[in-house]
């Protein structure tokens, strides 16, 4: 069952999305390479003299980063730890939404619905039905139509498809098309808070500082339209224990939804628009 999913087999899945997706063909700036690289390990160097960090946790520190390669949880770690920083940068000159970060668990080129849709779920998948809608619009204020709005989030358990054992190929992912006023509706479930995987070398940090692993129950999406910068974010559900110390550093005040009763049926219902930044 989707229980036994595993760090090791998380991060190699992760790791290979990775290499997959996200190739570069950026030639580097030796300066900027320079200046980047010899900061960081200024870092690491001033924390070992000031905290007169020993031979002991010297090699347990070593021993922990061969042991993160190893279990493939490099994108695991960076994307929990440091992707949040970077993700600020990239969005502070946005009119439009912020952003948050894409995490490790993203599939590219899910199934495409046009809106109104349901995302492909099992037959009875566990979970508290959700209608997610709203509209995608430009800065100036016109819709955009046509609009792309990829959606991937955590079943109920806190396992994602493709990055867990049993569980079908596309479920709770999607790719769906705004209509000719830039509206979309979502049929979904609403996705449970999880912990991080923990029995990799992750999990071991994490009991080391006596840290918790728990993300708070979050929607992922990308959202995109010709001519506009891609929007990558997160979306939140209030009233969660971990909005306020996500192990990602990634909830955002404005991420947070309305969720109200639906109407005439069973389930939840939230409304929250786009609003995306042309392209320089």
């Amino acid at each position: 069952m989707s229980a036994q999913a595993t760090a090791a087999a998380s991060g190699a899945n992760a790791t290979q999305r990775f290499r997959e997706n996200k190739q570069t063909s950026a030639v580097a700036n030796q300066e900027r390479v320079a200046l980047l690289a010899g900061r960081l390990i200024k870092a690491a160097n001033d924390i070992v003299l000031e905290e007169r960090v020993t031979y002991e946790e010297y090699n347990a520190l070593k021993a922990w980063l061969i042991q993160v390669g190893e279990d493939g949880e490099w994108p695991l770690f960076l994307d929990v730890w440091l992707e949040h920083s970077v993700e600020e940068v990239a969005t502070s000159h946005r009119k439009g939404n912020k952003g948050s970060i894409e995490g490790p668990y993203y599939v590219p080129n899910s199934p495409e619905h046009n809106s109104p849709a349901t995302i492909e779920m099992r037959p009875e998948e566990k979970g508290t039905p959700l209608l997610f809608q709203g509209q995608v619009r430009s800065t100036d204020g016109s819709p955009l139509p046509n609009a792309k709005i990829e959606l991937w989030h955590a079943d109920e358990d806190g396992f994602y498809s493709q990055f867990a054992p049993n569980i079908p190929e596309w479920n709770l992912r999607g790719t769906f098309i705004t209509d000719e006023e830039g509206n979309f509706q979502i049929n979904t479930i609403q996705p449970a808070p999880y912990q991080i995987p923990t029995d990799g070398a992750c999990g071991q940090l994490i009991a080391a500082a006596g840290w918790h692993a728990w993300r708070p129950a979050h929607l992922h999406l990308k959202v995109s339209a010709p001519g506009y910068e891609l929007l990558t974010t997160q979306l939140y559900f209030p009233g969660d224990p971990h909005n306020d110390d996500d192990i990602a550093t990634a909830t955002k005040p404005e991420l947070m939804l309305d969720i109200q009763p639906a109407a005439g049926r069973q389930g939840v219902q939230t409304s929250y628009n786009f609003v995306l930044d042309p392209e320089a």
